[in-house]
């Protein structure tokens, strides 16, 4: 009879821990960013920042591979610093914001390195191609409280694109301006 009582007990202690190893986190808005960099003239690396990303990712603390994320990045607010520049940018010649505002990400697979970092495997559509890219990231970073009164964690991540495999650009030679184009992502992401 005792056996049986504690079996129980365990079972119920048990059960709240299993739905707690999934948890869900939502990018902040104020405090998350995408950034590029790309070569111009091949000489000189311009940098860039797209708008507002919003991401959730949903964590799985028993098991990290069956994490998941999701985002959407407001290509219609990039900026680099230049007006004119960013005029430009968001024309039918490189982003057409005006029938492809934003871009999106979806994970396929995530798994864990050697190093800690993950590799979170997914397709990228920009520009209305959709390809597959790995990101590499570093986090999640120990949970802190923020201001909100919610958990935070942050996470850092990086890829190489081809500018060309998306069509973006494309009267434009390598020469004048590079082909890869490195994208940095910098997420707080909020416990919901």
């Amino acid at each position: 009879m005792k056996r049986l009582i504690l079996v129980t007990g365990i079972l119920a202690l048990a059960a709240p821990l299993a739905l707690a190893q999934t948890s869900t986190w939502k990018s902040d808005p104020a405090h998350s960013e995408v950034d590029f960099t790309i070569l111009h003239l091949s000489v000189s690396h311009v940098h860039g920042r797209f708008g507002h990303v919003d991401a959730t990712l949903v964590l799985n603390a028993a098991d990290i591979t069956k994490s998941t994320v999701t985002a959407t990045i407001d290509v219609t607010g990039v900026s680099t610093g230049e007006p004119a520049r960013d005029s430009h940018l968001k024309t039918d010649a490189f982003f057409d914001v005006a029938t492809m505002p934003s871009a999106t990400f979806t994970s396929t697979s995530v798994s864990k390195n050697a190093d800690g970092t993950l590799s979170v495997v997914g397709n990228l559509t920009l520009h209305g191609v959709t390809k597959p890219v790995t990101l590499l990231v570093e986090g999640p970073t120990a949970p802190v409280p923020g201001m909100d009164h919610k958990n935070h964690v942050g996470f850092g991540a990086s890829t190489t694109i081809s500018r060309a495999a998306f069509g973006i650009g494309a009267k434009f030679p390598a020469a004048v301006l590079g082909d890869d184009v490195k994208i940095v992502i910098e997420l707080d992401a909020a416990q919901q």
